[in-house]
């Protein structure tokens, strides 16, 4: 029943999404028809649909995209793989939360985009320069939301578990990790998001290949704004994209808990 009701209700507000998109892309043809910019800068919402479509059917943006997918895969895998532990063992520690504070408020407000002429010194320009990036950036909203996730475990049901003889081990297996889980799932949608957009950042500053080569390339003589615009508008595309897929799986995967379904 409960499924049946949050199916019902995602449906409407699809309805209601689409209608807004359909209204903004209504609104941009309107104002680009106006041509109260050179079209040769700004065309037409409608003429740089017809370049995305186009995109989708060109094999040198799609090996594009492949580039840049790869970078945001190994980046956001290794993040996740780092990241949640750590979140664990500090959330778990007070000790050990407390005596790397300072160490992680140094550190965490370093712009990503900032360590990219380092970057480039120790890795070079390709791949391993834009999923280390993405790494870093990635570490953050990982990091934190798995703490918070831990911390905010109801007392009462540690308390419960111990009660029954559960040692440290198993009321975390057991009792924290499980109630953390919805702050880890939307750490990653959050992280996700970052890994997209450092790749994209990496590439345009950087090269490289992917999504940021080919947009620097098209944009390079200025005869190609509808192909820059239409470039720019599939990246995001491609989160929405991205972000509905994790968001299924963590409706899957967060089936045995309705209000973790529901916010998300």
């Amino acid at each position: 029943m409960a499924a049946r009701t949050a199916r019902a209700t995602r449906v409407p507000r699809l309805a209601r999404g689409l209608v807004g998109a359909a209204a903004c892309f209504a609104l941009a043809e309107a104002i680009t028809r106006l041509e109260l910019v050179d079209p040769r800068y700004l065309p037409r919402a409608s003429t740089v649909l017809v370049r995305m479509v186009g995109l989708l059917g060109r094999a040198e943006f799609l090996t594009a995209m492949a580039a840049t997918l790869q970078a945001w895969a190994i980046g956001l895998a290794v993040a996740v793989a780092v990241a949640v532990p750590i979140g664990i063992l500090l959330g778990s520690l007070r000790g050990a939360y407390q005596a790397t504070r300072a160490l992680v408020e140094f550190l965490r407000p370093i712009p990503s985009v900032a360590l990219i002429p380092l970057a480039i010194l120790l890795f070079g320009v390709g791949l391993q320069l834009k999923w280390s990036l993405v790494v870093y950036a990635c570490f953050w909203p990982l990091l934190f939301n798995t703490i918070y996730g831990v911390h905010d475990v109801d007392p009462l049901a540690k308390d419960t578990a111990r009660s029954f003889g559960f040692g440290r081990l198993a009321v975390l297996a057991r009792v924290s990790l499980p109630a953390a889980t919805p702050f880890i799932a939307t750490g990653v949608r959050i992280a996700a998001a970052v890994a997209l957009i450092l790749s994209i950042s990496t590439e345009l500053v950087a090269g490289g290949g992917g999504i940021g080569s080919f947009i620097l390339k098209e944009s390079s003589g200025g005869e190609n704004a509808d192909v820059v615009y239409a470039a720019t508008a599939m990246t995001g595309v491609l989160g929405l994209v991205i972000n509905w897929a994790l968001l299924a799986v963590e409706r899957r995967a967060l089936a045995w808990q309705p209000h973790a379904q529901e916010a998300a």
